[in-house]
């Protein structure tokens, strides 16, 4: 299929093949259960610790499809307690679990495992269990959308496995805190392979050792706070290239992973992610993880954004693996996962949701971090073309918003909605300057931190002076699209909204003519004289849809 034959409806098709949305579920009713509330709630057994270091330190088995070994968790204490949660999912299991060399008891309730304690847990003290485990974690069915590990081999017959887990969940495949509220200040990974393999993890590389069992362990060390799903296994017969990037910040080490017959190619391909650098620190600041450097890692899947250590799997084609989104022409200019997963690296990564619910805070601003992308290089109409093309992709099935305590994201309207939520509220406040000063200040203000929903909402409400409490209602947490109703007599302009949210008052930008004009409907209607005649056009970089009656 060509992309200049794509249709609407085809391109649609396609997306559910290929995004996943049926494997997501979005949209479909779920009776919760009390496996979701452990997963998805801030538990007794987890309030009372604060995550401090990992060192996850494992031997991964190919041939045998297993991962075991133990994950270190240190923590400060919070509150004196006795009874601690971790996560691990099945069929992995839990083997044992040591205080200072003495065992302790655990108890498990299906995914969720709760260590009895039996040093004092004093305010203040930072503590440390080890945690041994292993087993055959769940293999990726639909990778990265229904995650777990991908065993995969390369066109060479070699082994090529990767890990993705977002939404499932990190404890699909190593013991922790799996819970997004509460990200680990820092953290070691070290993981053992065949030799002859490379193992590309988070953050920088600190050393190789050769083992005398004809086996390979990589430790990999990060610097910065990191959520769980961030952290990631690439295993390949990787060869590595990389650049350094004059960024805001100073050099920047830009680092590539890649299996060696793609070299090439993706020499060619990755100079799209300098691009990414400079278009992305313009508008949302310095890259936030400038000590851990950055990486692009080839995986057997399409792709994903692990903090640091971005996964690529688009075929070193431009757009969404060849294809043009938006069908605007636009899409095609950029390479879709490079642009897309990078730019997680400021929301998602350096911005974090503490509850899934709140997943657009991740998925919204970057679908619009593409269109910000073509902003930069190609100019703001060029950008307009590309997120109103996105716009037909809109599902409109169920709130953008999800369940809060029970893991549950909202629609995958989160992406496409949400960035032109994002592109009609830049309309809204109508001055780029303010709009990218108040991007930078997201990522300042909430730097390596994890949020809510409304502390974003009331950010931006701050820092526009604009009061944007029912839009925010009414495009996260309604189906509602407003429809601009309107009347042409004799010169004069009647217009209300309808299908709205009580208070609902966005003001938008109309053209009668030559003529630019605002007006600021309701649910009431309103007259207003026109200057000139001529049908009424209403600007389309305002999410709403017109009706003349």
């Amino acid at each position: 299929m060509s992309k200049s034959t794509i249709n609407t409806t085809q391109l649609k098709s396609f997306l559910l093949l290929t995004i996943g949305i049926v494997a997501f579920g979005f949209g479909q009713e779920k009776q919760f259960t009390r496996q979701d509330t452990l997963r998805g709630s801030i538990t007794p057994e987890r309030e009372w610790w604060d995550l401090t270091y990992y060192h996850l330190d494992i031997k991964v088995d190919p041939d045998k499809k297993t991962i075991e070994g133990k994950n270190t968790v240190q923590y400060k204490v919070l509150q004196p307690n006795k009874r601690l949660q971790i996560d691990l999912q099945s069929p992995m299991t839990i083997d044992k679990v040591t205080q200072n060399g003495k065992e302790l008891e655990v108890t498990s309730e299906g995914n969720a495992h709760f260590i009895t304690l039996q040093e004092p847990q004093k305010i203040g003290e930072i503590k440390a269990l080890d945690i041994y485990y292993g087993g055959k974690p769940r293999e990726a069915v639909n990778a990265p959308w229904d995650g777990g590990i991908s065993w995969k081999k390369d066109q060479n017959g070699k082994h090529f496995i990767a890990s993705s887990c977002q939404g499932l969940g990190a404890s699909v495949w190593w013991p922790n805190k799996d819970h997004m509220y509460d990200e680990v200040d820092s953290m070691k990974i070290s993981v053992n392979v065949p030799k002859g393999l490379t193992n590309v993890s988070n953050g920088r590389l600190l050393k190789t050792e050769e083992k005398e069992d004809n086996t390979t362990t990589f430790h990999w060390f990060v610097s910065n706070p990191i959520n769980n799903y961030g952290v990631n296994i690439n295993i390949g017969d990787y060869v590595h290239f990389g650049e350094t990037y004059d960024g805001e910040k100073g050099p920047l080490d830009m680092d590539y992973y890649v299996l060696s017959y793609n070299l090439d190619k993706a020499k060619s391909q990755f100079k799209d992610a300098p691009k990414m650098m400079k278009a992305f620190e313009h508008w949302f600041g310095p890259y936030p993880f400038y000590e851990d450097s950055f990486k692009l890692v080839e995986v057997p899947y399409l792709g994903m954004e692990h903090q640091s250590s971005v996964t690529y799997g688009n075929g070193y084609v431009n757009g969404y693996r060849g294809y043009d989104l938006s069908g605007s022409g636009w899409g095609s200019k950029f390479d879709y996962i490079i642009i897309h997963e990078a730019g997680h690296e400021w929301f998602a990564n350096n911005i974090t949701y503490k509850d899934a619910a709140d997943m657009w805070v991740h998925e919204g601003f970057t679908t619009y971090s593409e269109s910000l992308f073509i902003d930069y290089y190609y100019g703001t109409d060029a950008a307009n073309e590309y997120v109103i093309g996105i716009r037909k992709l809109i599902q409109n099935d169920s709130p953008i918003i999800g369940t809060y305590n029970v893991n549950k994201e909202g629609s995958s309207d989160m992406y496409y909605k949400g960035s032109n939520i994002l592109h009609t509220l830049r309309q809204l406040i109508d001055d780029d300057n303010k709009w990218r000063t108040i991007l930078r200040g997201l990522n300042e203000t909430f730097y390596h931190k994890t949020v809510t929903t409304q502390q974003i909402e009331d950010y931006i409400s701050k820092q526009s002076g604009i009061d944007l409490t029912e839009f925010f209602d009414q495009y996260l947490r309604t189906v509602k699209i407003p429809t601009l109703e309107y009347k042409l007599n004799q010169g004069e302009l009647t217009y209300r909204y309808t299908n709205i949210v009580e208070n609902f008052d966005m003001p938008v930008r109309i053209f009668v003519g030559n003529q630019e004009l605002w007006i600021q409907p309701t649910k009431d209607w309103q007259t207003k004289k026109l200057k000139n005649e001529g049908e009424i056009n209403v600007d389309n970089n305002f999410y709403i849809l017109k009706k003349r009656l």
